[in-house]
């Protein structure tokens, strides 16, 4: 394991009341020396640490955390902890109180008039059931020096209801808070339920061979050479390939790819996929923590602290907001009346219960849970679309950033194109031929370039007529078939055994033929383009976007690929730190994207502003130096990540202006006395249950 893995530590974090919660035992874990990059993400439940001296474990953090929330639970993130949906001792105290409360009402007005002072006893009585969690977390937390949260502001609104006379208004509060408050943590238990069955991608069992038996074993137990069974409907564990049986697979979890694909014996299968209609059996190539399934996991774990730049000027908005609106609460309660008395020449004692009633009410509003909440939930929300669509983001940062990008810089092979090679051209006067002897003389290499001349041969190889095979390092090959001396490479080779030829003017891969000490013609081999690529490029343009392509490539076959693509600022024969001085000069002009294979593009896709790789979740350095994967090569997936990217944001602005207009409305509505306590509610705990809903539409909304 690295330093690196050492440092960085994720914990699930459980039983916290709000996210305005959250922000202030993230807060608390910042002060312990040797921590940084603390982060708690209320939306998913998750703790992450950076823990420089490897001190902390999830009881440490946990006896930190319960200075400021005694109910939170911190665990292992190896742990299972099942989502508690059931009922709690303070539902059926509310319960309780409620009942209470309607049956002496009741009484009271048609059966038996009770004495004022027993009123009184029977509010409180009703109230200490309905309020009697969020009074004990105020005073808990008041205890503690955590003075302004939404218990305090609600048990100093209600109880100041009781003074002025308000009995039942100050019990309905409390008891449409405690609604609120349920209904709100089933919607947002909800959103996450529902988030993470987009992304559960982790089988729980594998059926292995075991002595001609079948056993079932933890994914994790598997190694390479070990015989598994995959049934219909499951997921597949880990990486393999099939030696028995034929299926289709839906991919469409791990690489966003729509359609099934048909696997047969010999193809190679990966881990997360389902297995839909035949029974297959796999032989294991990859363990469970190099396969691609926990590769998908561990990748959008990873960084997942990094919050946008909204998410952080939210948590700096929270941490100042609250005690600013309590100072303007007391100086409405007290020095206003005061102020009042003065120019209107009336008493304090009037004027004091109708500003204290407003300054309570102003108390109920600031509570800045809709926004600390529906933010981060809309990231996270916007995270799982992506990671459906078969775009793995690490961040809300990452994904923020989609939409924001100025110029897209292209790697090209592997992809724009293929990087395998095609035969487009063949010269000769028999076509068929010149295949025939190439492919004869390739037929023992793997080399690229040989596999495309392969695959362009239609015939068979009679390998009984060839012999004396010798690779000539840099020029191509040299065999003798049917007794007479082949040469198939580039023009070096056949200078060097003086064949006389007209060198090609093509500015492709070009494979030279001579037979018996004759020149026959030539072949030319091109990069396919993706089908997308044209598609991808278009949208960018269409969108005003900056589009450049760099590569290692010749100059020549670089602007042949660029041209035919519509992109203009090339950048050609580049190694691979000539790449990164590209992008360092491309950045001063504006934010950069770079978007390549992965494999020998980490040091640029490092460099940019947000590093896209295609599919190279099989490179750890890739996934380390990436911001984001594609999983399935095509880079039309960038749309749809751009797409993505710009309704997140669209939500989150949204629920800003929805929670923080909302708030400020009713503060000076309640300021000038025009707002009552059921307003205020609404503008805490129902306009948090509509941004929480209208974040979780991200994912049901369609680019």
């Amino acid at each position: 394991m690295s330093t690196n893995e050492l440092m960085k530590k994720t914990f699930e974090i459980r039983d916290i009341d709000c996210a305005n919660c959250a922000l202030k035992i993230e807060n608390e874990i910042k002060k312990v020396k040797g921590l940084k990059n603390v982060s708690i993400d209320f939306a998913k439940q998750k703790l992450y640490i950076d823990d420089i001296d490897n001190q902390m474990d999830a009881s440490s953090l946990e006896k930190i955390a319960k200075k400021v929330e005694s109910s939170v639970s911190i665990y292992d993130k190896e742990q299972v902890i099942s989502e508690k949906h059931s009922w709690t001792l303070n539902h059926y105290s509310v319960l309780t109180g409620f009942v209470l409360l309607v049956l002496y009402l009741v009484i009271d007005q048609f059966i038996y008039s009770f004495k004022e002072n027993v009123d009184l006893i029977m509010f409180i009585i009703s109230y200490l059931f309905i309020g009697g969690k969020v009074i004990l977390k105020a005073l808990r937390n008041i205890s503690k020096g955590q003075v302004f949260d939404e218990h305090f502001l609600m048990m100093i609104a209600t109880i100041g209801a009781f003074f002025i006379g308000e009995y039942i208004e100050g019990i309905a509060v409390m008891l449409f808070y405690q609604i609120g408050e349920y209904f709100q943590d089933r919607a947002v238990n909800k959103s996450r339920n529902h988030i993470k069955s987009l992304m559960d991608l982790k089988p729980s069992v594998a059926h292995k061979f075991i002595d001609d038996e079948i056993k079932d074993v933890s994914p994790e137990t598997l190694k390479p050479q070990d015989i598994i069974l995959v049934k219909p409907g499951e997921k597949i564990p880990v990486d393999g390939k099939i030696i028995e049986g034929q299926t289709t697979l839906d991919q469409s979890s791990v690489t966003g790819e729509s359609t099934p694909i048909e696997k047969t014996k010999g193809h190679e299968v990966l881990s997360g996929s389902l297995n839909i209609n035949g029974s297959i059996k796999i032989v294991v190539e990859k363990t469970y923590q190099d396969s691609t399934v926990y590769k998908i996991i561990e990748f959008v774990e990873q960084n997942a602290n990094k919050k946008a730049k909204t998410e952080q000027f939210i948590t700096r908005f929270a941490k100042y907001y609250t005690p600013i609106v309590v100072g303007i609460a007391v100086l409405l309660a007290f020095l206003v009346p005061y102020i009042i008395t003065l120019i209107r020449d009336t008493t304090y004692s009037i004027e004091f219960p109708i500003y204290l009633k407003r300054a309570l009410i102003f108390l109920v509003i600031s509570c800045p849970c809709a926004l600390v909440l529906s933010v981060p939930l809309s990231y996270y929300a916007g995270i799982g679309k992506a990671s459906k669509q078969g775009i793995l983001v690490k961040s809300g940062s990452d994904l923020e950033q989609f939409s924001k990008i100025e110029h897209f810089v292209f790697d090209k092979t592997g992809t724009l194109t293929k990087g395998d090679f095609i035969v487009t051209k063949v010269f000769a006067e028999d076509k068929d031929y010149i295949l025939k002897l190439a492919s004869h003389a390739e037929s023992n290499s793997n080399h690229p370039i040989a596999l495309s001349i392969l695959r362009a041969y239609k015939g068979s190889i009679e390998s009984k007529d060839i012999n004396g095979y010798e690779e000539v390092f840099g020029k191509g090959i040299k065999v003798m078939y049917q007794n007479k001396t082949l040469l198939v490479g580039n023009d070096k080779l056949l200078e060097s055994e003086n064949i006389e030829f007209k060198k090609s003017e093509d500015m492709h891969t070009v494979i030279y033929v001579a037979y018996d000490h004759s020149y026959i013609g030539y072949i030319v081999l091109e990069d396919e383009i993706k089908m997308s690529s044209k598609n991808t490029i278009d949208f960018l343009l269409k969108q005003n976007k900056k589009v450049s392509m760099v590569t290692g490539d010749k100059t020549s076959i670089a602007q042949d690929i660029a041209h035919r693509l519509g992109i203009k600022d090339v950048y050609a024969e580049q190694l691979p730190d000539d790449k990164r001085q590209v992008i360092e000069k491309l950045k001063t002009k504006g934010l950069t994207a770079f978007i390549g294979d992965g494999v020998n593009d980490a040091p640029v896709l490092m460099t940019s502003n947000l590093g896209i790789s295609m599919g190279a979740l099989g490179s750890d350095l890739a996934v380390e130096a990436s911001d984001a994967v594609i999983m399935n090569d095509e880079s039309d997936l960038l749309i749809d990540a751009i797409e993505t990217s710009s309704l997140t944001r669209k939500v989150v602005i949204q629920n800003i202006i929805l929670a923080a207009g909302t708030k400020f409305l009713v503060l000076g509505l309640g300021a000038f006395g025009l707002a009552n306590m059921w307003l205020a509610i609404f503008a805490d705990v129902g306009i948090s249950l509509i941004a929480v809903i209208h974040a979780m539409s991200i994912l049901k909304q369609r680019n």
